[in-house]
């Protein structure tokens, strides 16, 4: 990204600005920073309470990475459900359930409400996101959904990042990362709550 942005300063110096990309790096990064540990905490939050997804996310690392080495980026497009894991935490508890705010371009009706060019536009995502009319059991932490999606979204039903021209644009590099960092997690270490049973004894952990 800095490279692409110095070699605009070079063709477009008016424009890309040293302040500008600074600017934008720190967007990026201030952005994606709160965002992507905030996930992460939801989605061992999730795992802790459904100790059966969390043997099976445990059972697809093994198999595919093993315990010889760290899991790394290259690894993640064999990792199938832990993606349906982060699908599912996105879907039912996104970090920012309004997208941030758009502007109408046009004048338009919309189920019989006429919506005037310039209003302002607040999407509700976790209401689209956990609408029972859309999705079943809604309330469930259900991984399994989002197998044999092609991608990551499910037409416009799960837009945590947004969607199109307006959509985040860290939206690849957060699911790197959540994905790395929950992949390694969940790799390294064994968890239980307190009182569960390990091999027949109660875990005070």
């Amino acid at each position: 990204m800095i490279e692409i942005m110095l070699s605009l300063h070079d063709t477009e110096p008016e424009y890309y600005t040293d302040e500008n990309i600074k600017s934008f790096l720190l967007v990026l990064l201030q952005a994606g920073t709160g965002t992507s540990t905030g996930t992460m905490e939801w989605v061992m939050s999730y795992l802790l309470n459904n100790p059966e997804i969390l043997n099976k996310a445990q059972i697809e690392i093994d198999n595919c990475v093993g315990q010889d080495r760290l899991i790394d980026e290259s690894d993640m497009s064999q990792l199938p459900y832990l993606r349906c894991i982060i699908n599912e935490t996105l879907r039912i508890h996104p970090i920012i359930p309004l997208l941030l705010p758009h502007e109408s371009s046009a004048d338009c009706t919309i189920q019989g409400f006429r919506i005037p060019r310039g209003t302002m536009l607040l999407v509700n995502m976790w209401a689209i996101q956990n609408d029972p009319n859309i999705w079943m059991e809604p309330n469930k932490f259900k991984p399994e959904r989002f197998q044999g999606l092609d991608g990551f979204r499910d037409g416009f039903k799960l837009m945590p990042f947004g969607s199109g021209r307006r959509g985040c644009p860290g939206e690849g590099l957060g699911l790197r990362i959540v994905g790395l960092a929950l992949g390694s997690l969940i790799q390294c270490f064994d968890y239980r709550t307190q009182g569960s049973t390990i091999d027949g004894q109660v875990s005070t952990t």
